[in-house]
């Protein structure tokens, strides 16, 4: 089996901790000219974006200089430019950095924030602040949080390391823990195992449990109640999108500020941070891949819901 050519590096900068994007031509077509393709491809960009863009010497080759719009189609050959990005709505809270070494940054992220670009997150993303902050432009995610979800999160700095730490997700191999804050019921027992089987489908934005063989697993123990809420200590053994807010949902017990369980409701402003899920990345535990050394990391972060109800609750 051959192996695919890597792509060469990227001729343009990371701007705000974003990298520019790379679009390879593909094998086949009628185009005559790197524009004809380009235009065709990119036409979701709006009349006239992209010609203006070779206009401007904006769309460059490996080599770094601008592309002529009438440059000769040549299949498997790339191109790179800048997105234009929307203005995004800064996300107002620090991102701690808990650990670095020569292979990995552990940050402490706050709500609200994504973990990689995605969608309209792109530069308040954790990957482009640290990127930007840190100076470290090779700098990947090895796992992700939801956006609304705080809490710890590690990244590789070495291209080529990326993989055995992602790997370690993927292999069950990191002890991670949770907190949440839910409404406390006395009549649920715990600690228990919950075991279902999630799906989550593109394009849709709550998950749901269905008939099958378990593919999530999350151990549920209350650490402590307080009134009506109960702080409860979540240890899940799979990573399905939303596991912990589907299985607290499914248990009665929907976690504070929780948009979409037990109803989606509808979108918040820009700008909007009151009310934040009530959910933390507390713990990771793991032997380094690549060192060998016992790392335990542990937020700084508390819960708002916990430490005052009122102030988390208010308009």
């Amino acid at each position: 089996m051959r192996r695919r050519t890597p792509p060469p590096p990227a001729p343009l900068p990371q701007r705000d901790g974003v990298d520019p994007v790379r679009v390879r031509l593909p094998a086949g077509g009628a185009w005559a000219t790197v524009g004809e393709h380009l235009v065709e491809r990119l036409s979701g960009a709006g009349p006239g974006v992209i010609e203006a863009m070779f206009a401007a010497g904006r769309i460059v080759g490996a080599d770094g200089r601008p592309v002529p719009v009438d440059a000769p189609y040549r299949p498997g050959m790339f191109v790179w430019f800048y997105r234009e990005l929307p203005a995004e709505v800064p996300v107002p809270f620090p991102l701690p950095v808990v650990y670095r070494d020569e292979h990995i940054v552990v940050a402490d992220k706050p709500h609200f924030l994504a973990t990689t670009p995605r969608g309209s997150h792109v530069t308040q993303t954790a990957l482009a602040r640290l990127r930007h902050d840190l100076g470290i432009p090779a700098l990947s995610a090895a796992h992700r949080l939801d956006r609304l979800t705080a809490g710890l999160v590690l990244f590789t700095v070495r291209p080529g390391e990326r993989g055995a730490y992602q790997t370690l997700f993927g292999a069950r191999r990191v002890a991670k823990e949770y907190e949440a804050i839910a409404p406390y019921d006395a009549a649920l027992a715990l600690p228990r195992t919950v075991r279902s089987r999630i799906l989550k489908e593109r394009g849709v934005q709550a998950a749901w449990e269905v008939a099958g063989e378990p593919n999530a697993e999350t151990l549920v123990e209350l650490a402590e109640k307080r009134g009506g809420l109960g702080r409860y200590r979540l240890r899940p053994r799979t990573g399905q999108t939303h596991q912990l807010r589907v299985h607290l949902n499914a248990l009665g017990v929907p976690i504070l500020g929780d948009p979409l369980y037990p109803e989606v409701l509808p979108p918040v402003p820009a700008g909007d941070f009151r009310r934040p899920l009530q959910l933390l990345a507390r713990r990771l535990e793991f032997t380094d891949p690549v060192t060998g050394a016992a790392h335990v990391f542990t937020s700084g972060r508390t819960l708002l819901a916990w430490s005052s109800y009122p102030d988390w609750a208010a308009d």
